[in-house]
């Protein structure tokens, strides 16, 4: 004859033996977030999903004095086979320049003047003006051309003076040919909103911090409409990027060839 142990019993022995399994397997840990992921994210915050217009004005400053500007007529379309955007770049002001193009098609960059109907190759890592490269100007998918490694998350004071939670990634150039060697960038960890970058050579010189602001809703979501480049020596040397005019547009693929920008017309 025997006995039925309580009900109680039965739980906690219950219990007990699942606890054992647990405590025997560890537990997964937290999977660090993607490296490569946050940057696309961040990218996809400044660059429009659609071909696009947009109008930047470049302003340089010394000693906190206007020195000079200049202001452009951008439209980019993204390439459907390597997801790299394609940028034609037309002068509107100095008058000096007006109507002068600027073409990047892959990692082709090319000048063209009406006037000699010459076009010549260019480097993206040549100044525009001030501290506003080439390369600066033309819209880039940064997770096309670098390898992105997180390095942890970091507390900054935005470009507002706000202070805001960040993913630190170190930033790798995948080619040769891309503007920067190497970039160290910092990725709000709510809004993917970039918030900082800092650019450097391949001697392992610092060039140029760059701080993004003044977010506004542009083409479907929240973008920085202002970037400030300060130079990586001399601090009060500074260049001031302002987007404005964003609008869809259907640009043909014809724009984008090098061939095509002596027939180039602007609308």
């Amino acid at each position: 004859m025997y006995s039925l142990a309580p009900p109680w019993k039965s739980t906690f022995a219950l219990l007990t033996a699942i606890s054992a399994l647990w405590l025997g397997v560890a537990a997964p840990a937290h999977a660090a977030p993607d490296a490569q992921a946050i940057l696309a994210a961040s990218d996809a915050v400044r660059n429009p999903s659609r071909p696009f217009a947009v109008t930047v004005t470049l302003i340089e400053y010394r000693n906190a004095k206007q020195t000079e500007s200049n202001t452009l007529a951008v439209v980019s379309k993204a390439d459907g086979a390597s997801g790299q955007y394609r940028t034609l770049i037309r002068i509107v002001a100095p008058q000096r320049d007006a109507n002068k193009l600027m073409l990047k098609n892959g990692n082709d960059l090319w000048f063209f003047d009406p006037a000699s109907q010459a076009s010549i190759r260019l480097s993206p890592q040549q100044r525009l003006l001030g501290q506003a490269s080439n390369g600066d100007v033309v819209t880039v998918n940064l997770a096309k051309d670098y390898q992105a490694e997180l390095q942890g998350e970091e507390e900054l004071s935005d470009g507002e003076r706000v202070m805001r939670r960040a993913y630190k990634l170190g930033l790798g150039a995948v080619s040769p040919d891309v503007t920067y060697h190497r970039v160290e960038m910092w990725v709000d960890t709510t809004s993917s909103r970039p918030i900082k970058a800092r650019f450097f050579a391949e001697s392992g010189r610092l060039l140029k911090t760059a701080f993004y602001r003044k977010f506004q809703r542009q083409l479907g979501r929240e973008r920085p409409t202002e970037v400030v480049i300060i130079d990586g020596l001399d601090p009060a040397w500074v260049t001031v990027m302002r987007y404005s005019d964003y609008a869809w547009r259907d640009a043909p693929d014809a724009w984008f060839q090098r061939d095509y920008l002596p027939r180039f017309k602007p609308e």
